[in-house]
């Protein structure tokens, strides 16, 4: 299948999570050897949030390998790239940026009359605090182009195991706050849309509307070979769970890759 922007963007940014270790960040600054990642990610994604259907696609990818705690850049998602820029007695914070992705009426016979909502950059901030094996931590982002989407205020836990084998997990847990925007660009259904479509008008407020549960892991073949997992579940909550747009309320998201790391002096 063709790949869409969206698709890119969050390859790449996907990319990013499973470059960094579960258990923290990758340093992407400094001076010496750079650890290398490249391969390649077959990922599974909903074809819009609240969709039954789902797209499967491959892309080839490099990026940074290995994790350092004290690492400047981490990858948490498509819409949750920080930069941690505070890192004092176990507080961290600091901006993000990522990607917000588009919901196109072609997507689903659901959306027939809605029209396009378009995704694009989107930029916040994070904190968070260890708490020995485990790290709550907030996050806020709202998207700056494209269609004003709103912002996500998003809550969890995150906590690193190290397995039998050297294998490195990271478990999540958590739920997001969506603003009015958000709520109306994805899970409304206004007058003008409603006498174009076969759903009635549907005004769906601000609130949680997921709780989410994941994970991220690195499985060493050897020194050079990992396969790399990267999985999430999510609930849809609230006014989105009741939205006529929603063909299901669970939602699934899975990557699957392979690396082979390598150095670069610099």
């Amino acid at each position: 299948m063709q790949l869409s922007t969206s698709h890119v963007v969050m390859a790449a940014a996907v990319v990013g999570v499973l470059a960094s270790s579960p258990a923290g960040a990758t340093d992407l600054f400094g001076s010496g050897p750079l650890d290398v990642q490249v391969g390649g990610l077959v990922i599974v994604t909903p074809k819009y949030e609240g969709s039954k259907d789902y797209d499967v696609f491959g892309v080839p990818f490099a990026a940074p390998a290995g994790s350092n705690e004290l690492g400047i850049v981490q990858f948490r998602g498509p819409e949750d790239i920080r930069a941690r820029l505070i890192n004092f007695n176990g507080f961290e914070a600091g901006p993000l940026t990522g990607w917000r992705f588009d919901r196109d009426e072609s997507d689903s016979s659901t959306l027939n009359g809605l029209g396009d909502v378009d995704g694009g950059l989107v930029f916040g901030g994070y904190a968070a605090y260890r708490l020995g094996f485990a790290t709550p931590f907030v996050s806020y982002s709202h998207q700056v182009t494209g269609d004003d989407t709103g912002g996500l205020l998003r809550f969890g836990v995150e906590a690193p195991v190290t397995m039998i084998g050297g294998v490195k997990m990271t478990g999540q847990i958590g739920a997001t706050y969506a603003d009015d925007e958000y709520m109306d660009a994805f899970f409304s259904v206004n007058a003008a849309q409603a006498a174009l479509s076969p759903l009635g008008a549907y005004d769906a407020e601000a609130g949680f509307k997921d709780v989410y549960i994941g994970f991220s892991a690195d499985v060493p073949l050897d020194d050079r070979w990992t396969v790399k997992l990267l999985g999430q579940y999510s609930l849809l909550i609230g006014d989105a769970s009741d939205s006529p747009i929603v063909e299901s309320e669970s939602q699934f998201f899975g990557g699957l890759g392979l690396t082979y790391k390598f150095t670069i002096d610099r």
